[in-house]
């Protein structure tokens, strides 16, 4: 169940944008319980999969710092 609401973010420019953008830009979906950022990728865990489907629906193809998500 958890992993359903856990969303996966790839080519993500870490070089420019951290932890706290990544939060930032996507905790407007839901609340967030856990956030990683690793290099070209983050994962951003949400309390339910409902804000997961939303953040995924509102952030597919958005470009962040010049690379689309």
């Amino acid at each position: 169940r958890s992993m359903n609401s856990r969303v996966f973010i790839g080519n993500l420019n870490t070089l420019v944008v951290k932890k706290s953008d990544v939060e930032a830009i996507f905790s407007k979906y839901g609340k967030i319980v856990g956030c990683s950022v690793h290099k070209g990728f983050a994962f951003v865990q949400y309390v339910n999969e409902r804000n997961a489907r939303a953040a995924v629906a509102g952030e597919d193809g958005r470009m962040i710092a010049g690379q689309v998500l």
